[in-house]
This record gives structure tokens, sequence and C-alpha cells, in this order.
């Protein structure tokens, strides 16, 4: 048995590996000092580097069970067996989630057969990751811990308030005289992956200067403190990206790997689910060291190969590699260890009886969308992807969201209202346990995360995928709080013309609270946008969970069959009065055996504008099915920006579709206004008088004047032999020709203030 050395002591597994490790090392003493008494001394030769073998697994997520390429525990143990027949210097570390977010098989017994599986595999050490605080610090601390053969690591946790270490920082494993050490860190982000109140109790500190910190502890030469020759980081954080460009940038997990200094030997992250090998320079060397992820599952392991100087116990030597678990085309096949597949196989008989707990009842099938042979196409709206959703959404609704998102490849089965054979404790109309964990078998966590309105568009647009993909519409279930339409036949990013959100129409500045599962989360199925969104807290909860709680407060449900997303092809306008508009519609129906008829309706306001019969054909990995082509006329009296209404009576379905027509043409009217009169007086005069006054007057007056003069005509008045001081020469001859004037202007209403201003121009100016 190996023997660690401090601070992770623990008491040794008593399982298959660990004894046969202490196997093949007694046999090699054993062989050593036989040849002792065999041959005499020999010519001393240069020491043989010591060889060590340290395979990695991270985000395990209890896959007990070989599914897909998830190899399963069987086989990881296997794997181990593998490589310490060819080298008994060998173990395998984990960097963290190795349970929590588990299948059925292990979720039922929280996580306990995945706990038996990975003791019974050797696994020597793991750093903390963020789900095993899934149920609290308490149930980490009292039973999960007690119940795991190796340590559980983690340099940056401290209670709460204080610089004091919650749990091992390191664990030293010594190989032939080198002793090997580890240091785990877990994500700084722990606080806003779990429930605050589940740890409580617990500070979560940088990573960088506390893994800086033990690594000096174990390098300053102080055996009272613990020493290490090779040092090793189980980090349970990780790249976002496959690209080294995402583990060296001026990222949270670029700066780690940056800022975790020389003693550092090489790193192994998780978190991401992501698998990666790379090189990276350590800080201020020119030596570089391993930075690598197993990825997910138990897909993948890591390898890494030390070499050391056994007299100087100098590293000569690092290298990586990252390969695949099951159906290995490398080393391998690993044969599965016959006392973990017992340990599954017992795991899988309690889920059965488990799956057979009658969760709640349907009236009808919730399904996945059909291709035209009937297998599964995920390009389609389905019944089921949009009850999904809206179950998350009712899981979450005490993070504040406001719609949900399911990505159709995480839906596996449907549920089904005719009893499945051979499932325990199913009837007709009957949900039971299994069945809902057949829906959603990837035990995803819900994230909640905020996101623009021109993001949430740029999420929908992202389910057109990317040209050469071997799914090409990926659609994504959406919450009852949310609704849409679509142009099919636009450019790639413009094709979702409207988004409303409980009703109201979506801009671009808007913030929504979206939730969505990890693996969507993460920019799964190529949906990056969702990467990016801000303030994400991962609730803890698991899919499947969300689901036994939903019916548990909802005993029976029953299937919508109203369409969530609508594709509407619109000429583009304005469209003037009698003119024939044709509008094409696609995605009005269901496709996989929901009512499959009806009339599509196309109005404005109260009045129908047009119908049609919708066709139900199944338009292969696309949402099209449902399509109905309406031509109406423009009606008279209707102008400008109006609102169509798309309707489907028999499904409930409907949208609205902005339209533009043409704009009202006014006609100027002829007549301008009232008549301004064309009698500019009766009695104009044609004596100025005989006395002209000497006073031209302050005050011009305001009105015409209704008088006939002051004279009586007859005199003969005098020869203008003042000066004027006007504008027009004083005659008797001026009056006619300022009535004649006034007369022409009649039409623009100037009438009388133009006789007025003559009038007393004419008074002024006679002297």
């Amino acid at each position: 048995m190996r023997e660690s050395l401090p601070s992770a002591t623990r008491a040794a597994s008593p399982t298959r590996p660990r004894s046969r490790r202490r196997v093949v090392a007694t046999a090699v003493a054993l062989a050593v000092g036989f040849s002792a008494f065999a041959a005499p001394p020999a010519i001393a030769l240069p020491a043989v580097p010591v060889s060590i073998d340290v395979l990695t697994t991270n985000d395990f997520h209890g896959r007990l069970e070989a599914s897909g390429g998830a190899a399963g525990a069987a086989v990881l143990g296997g794997l181990v067996d593998y490589y310490e027949n060819l080298n008994p210097n060998t173990l395998l570390v984990g960097a963290g989630d190795l349970i929590g977010a588990s299948t059925f098989t292990s979720f039922i017994q929280q996580d306990q057969p995945t706990i038996d599986a990975l003791n019974a595999a050797g696994l020597d050490a793991s750093a903390l990751g963020n789900h095993e605080f899934d149920n609290g610090r308490d149930d980490l601390d009292n039973r999960v811990i007690p119940a795991a053969d190796w340590p559980y690591l983690s340099a940056n946790l401290y209670e709460v308030g204080t610089t004091t270490p919650a749990y091992d920082e390191y664990f030293v494993q010594e190989l032939e005289g080198v002793r090997v050490g580890f240091i785990g860190a877990t994500t700084e982000e722990l606080g806003s992956l779990v429930s605050p109140a589940g740890i409580a109790s617990l500070s979560v500190g940088a990573v960088v200067p506390a893994v800086n910190r033990v690594a000096d502890q174990l390098s300053d030469g102080d055996d009272t403190n613990g020493e290490a020759d090779v040092l090793i980081m189980l980090v349970h954080e990780g790249a976002a990206t496959t690209d080294i460009a995402s583990s060296t940038d001026d990222s949270v997990f670029g700066r780690l790997v940056s800022g975790v200094n020389n003693k550092v030997d090489a790193i192994v992250s998780a978190h991401t689910h992501l698998a990666y090998n790379h090189q990276i320079a350590k800080p201020d060397s020119l030596e570089t060291r391993p930075v690598i992820s197993a990825g997910q599952y138990g897909e993948k392991y890591g390898i890494m190969n030390l070499s050391v100087d056994p007299t100087t116990k100098e590293l000569l030597a690092i290298t990586s590699d990252v390969r695949p678990l099951a159906n290995a085309t490398g080393p391998g096949p690993f044969a599965p260890v016959p006392e973990i597949e017992q340990i599954v196989a017992d795991a899988v008989a309690v889920a059965a009886v488990e799956g057979a707990v009658q969760l709640g009842n349907i009236t009808a099938d919730f399904n996945r969308a059909r291709q035209t042979a009937g297998t599964e196409n995920r390009g389609g709206e389905s019944t089921l992807g949009n009850f999904v959703a809206d179950v998350q959404l009712w899981a979450t609704e005490d993070a504040g969201v406001d719609l949900a998102l399911m990505n159709p490849g995480g839906l596996r089965a449907n549920l089904s209202y005719a009893a499945i054979d051979g499932t325990p404790g199913d009837a007709e109309g009957v949900v039971t346990f299994q069945e809902a964990a057949s829906v959603q078998p990837f035990a995803n966590t819900l994230v909640a995360m905020d996101l623009t309105g021109a993001q949430l568009k740029a999420v929908l647009e992202e389910q057109w995928q990317p040209d050469g993909s071997s799914r090409p519409f990926l659609k994504l279930g959406v919450s009852d709080t949310v609704s849409y339409t679509y142009d099919p036949t636009a450019a790639r990013g413009e094709r979702i013309t409207q988004i409303f959100v409980a009703g109201t129409l979506v801009q671009p500045t808007d913030s929504y609270r979206v939730t969505v599962n990890s693996f969507l989360a993460s920019g799964g199925d190529n949906f990056l946008t969702l990467a990016r969104g801000t303030n994400r807290v991962d609730t803890g909860k698991i899919d499947l969970q969300s689901m036994v709680d939903y019916f548990s407060a909802n005993p029976t449900e029953s299937p919508s069959y109203v369409q969530r997303a609508v594709g509407v092809v619109l000429p583009e306008g304005p469209f003037a009065q009698g003119s024939e508009v044709t509008v094409d519609l696609s995605s009005l129906l269901f496709s996989a055996g929901e009512p499959n008829t009806g009339t599509a309706t196309v109005s404005l306001g109260e009045t129908v504008l047009g119908t049609s019969a919708i066709d139900p054909a199944i338009v292969d990995t696309t949402d099209e099915v449902g399509r109905a082509s309406i031509t109406f006329t423009v009606p008279e009296g209707v102008f400008g920006a109006q609102t169509l209404t798309v309707s489907v009576a028999e499904t409930g379905t409907s949208v609205t579709v902005p339209i533009e027509f043409a704009a009202e043409v006014i006609t100027p009217d002829p007549d301008p206004g009232t008549d301004p009169g064309t009698d500019p007086g009766t009695d104009p005069g044609t004596d100025p008088g005989t006395d002209p006054g000497t006073d031209p007057g302050t005050d011009p007056g305001t009105t015409p004047g209704t008088g006939t003069g002051s004279g009586t005509g007859t005199g003969t008045g005098t020869t203008g032999s003042g000066t004027s001081t006007g504008g027009l020469a004083s005659t008797g001859a001026d009056v006619g020709n300022a009535w004649l004037l006034a007369s022409l202007l009649l039409g623009s209403g100037l009438l009388l203030v133009v006789a007025r201003r003559i009038t007393g121009r004419k008074v002024g100016t006679s002297k």
C-alpha cells in the first residue's frame, strides 16, 4: 500500500488497485533482493530515472453507465489497471465535479454508487469542484468525504472570516523515493454557482496566491511542513475554448495559468467540460508546463508521464496527452473491472425500483419533432421542448427569470401517454420517475443569466447552425412567455423579425433574465451568445429534479399546441388600396401526431382579409411544417403603419405582423378661404381738401372708416408747393390708383391694410 504524506493522511482503500500496487512493489523489492545475492557488485551505472504516470479525470458527474461517448466507471477502472500493469508508479487524480449533476442511476442514491466506483478504481486525490457542494457543505463534510477513500483538496477555501484552510490543501504521494505533490483549488465563482446558504461557513479566496503559498511551503526544504519533488495543481477552473489563446489571454483562467509560480510543474484543469492539452511557458521562464483537461463524463482521460532523477529528485521531463477512454484506438481497450461492473449493476437495479415511482399524469403525448421517416427532428418545434422550457422557467422563478430556453438535443425520449412495456409502475397517462429520467438523462443544472434584447435575438438567430453542420437548424424550446416571428428566406443573422416577452415587443436595449441548462450556458450546440450572458448563477437545480418537483406541484399536464414561433414572409410595402398582397406562413403545426389540420387566417382588426387551409407536410431538418399562403386585397380607407394578426383557431396560435400601407393622399382645396369683400368704400372723395393741415398725424388709425370726406369736392385746391416726404405725389388722382392697387390685392387678404397705409401716406405728405 502506498504511503501518502501530510497533509492528507487517509485510510487506504481496501480495494483492488491499492492492494495490487502493494503486490507489484513487493515483487519488485524481492526481485532486487534476490539479485543482490545472485551476483557480485557491478560497476556503478548512471541512475535510471523514475518514471511516473499520472492519469487524470474531471467533470465525471456520476456517469456510472457506459452511454454514448461516456465509457462508464468500470472502464475507468480498467484504464488504471492497464497503466499499472505497464508501470506500477501510476496515480489517478481528479479535478473536481466527480459527483453532482449526475445521471439517474447515481443521482437517485445521492451519488454513493459513484463514490464506491471511484474508490474501487483507486482514485488517489481530487480537487473540490462546485458540484461537490450541490447539497451544501454539511453534506460534503459529513457524508461525501467520509465515504471517499481519496482526499478532496482546496487551498483557496477557508473557514469564514479567517485564513484557516477548510479542507486539505495538498496531497503528497511517494513513489520510489520521489515525492509527487498535488495542490487543489476551487473556482473563485463558487459563491455564484451553488446556494449561498449551503456554503455560508466558507470564504472563497483567490486561487493564485493560495496555490503559490502552498507551492512555496512544499518547496522550502522544511520537512515538518511537507515537501514535494514534483508539484501538480488540480484546479476546478478551465479554459473557455480549446484554443491555446483561452489559456494565455487576460481571462480568469489565463491569469491563473500565468500567475501560478514556477514551482508548479503541471496544471490539471476542469469546469468548462472541454478537452485540451497545451504546453504553456512558466512565468518569466523559457520552460513550459502541461495545462490539460480531459473534457467530461469519462469520455477522455489525461495522461502525464514524469521522468525524475532518483538521486537529485530533479524533474527531467514531463509529457502529456488527452486520449479517448471509450472505444479507445490508442492504448487499450481497457477491460471493465468486474468489481466496478457489479457496483454499477447494483445501482441500476436500485434505480429501476426508484424509477417506478409515479410522478404525475399527462392527458396526451409530449413529443419531440419528427422527420418524414419518423425519426427525431431537432430542427422542429416540439410540444416536449416547449414543456421542458416551461418547467425550467417554473423551477427558477425565485431567480427572477423572464423566460427559459431548451436545446432539442437534451431531450432523449418522449413522454408517452401509452404505457411502455417493461417500465415498472407505468400505466396509461402516468409519468414515472424513470420516464422523466429518460427524457433528460444528462443531469444538467439550470443556469440563470442576463441577456439584452439584442443578445436574445442573436441566440434565436444561432438556431441556424454554421454552414456544413450535420444538423443545419436546431430548434430551441421556449417557455410560454415567449413568441416570435421569423423569415426563413432572409439572410443569416437577419431572420428573426419580432420577439415578444410577456406580450411586449422586445427592444435591443431591454434586459431579460433567462434560464438555460448548463450545457447551453457554456455555448453548447453553437449557441455562443449564451456563453456571454452576464450575472450568471448556477441555481444548483438539476433539470430532472425540476421535472419531478413540477409534477408534484402540477399533478396533471396537457400539451400546448400553440406554436410559439411562426414563419412569416411578407413583401416589402407600402401597399396601395386595391393592390394584392401575399403572405407566406410556416411553422403553424407540430409534426409528431399532434392535430395537423387547421385554417390560417389573416386579419386586420376585426376584418378578415383572407384564409387558407394549412399544409401539414413535414419539411425535414426544419421547422417549416404547417404552411399556408394567403393573398388579400388591400381594403379602402386603410393607410400607413398597421398590424396584421395571423391566427389558427384550431391550435390557439396567434401572432401579430407589422405591415405598411400607402399613406393617405390629401388633395388641396381650390378655395383658400372666405370672401374678403369687393367694395372698397362708398365715396373715396375727389377733393384732397383745402386745408392740408400741419400735423401729419401720429396715429394712422386702425379702421379704414366709413365717412365720405370733409370737403365738398368743389374746391380747386393748391398746387403742391410743399415738400413731399411720402412716397406718392399729392394729387387727387392718387386715390383712385390706390384703390385699384387694393383691388388687385384682394385675393391675398391685404385690401384693408394696404388701403389704410396708402390713405395715411397721402394725408401725411400734404403740406
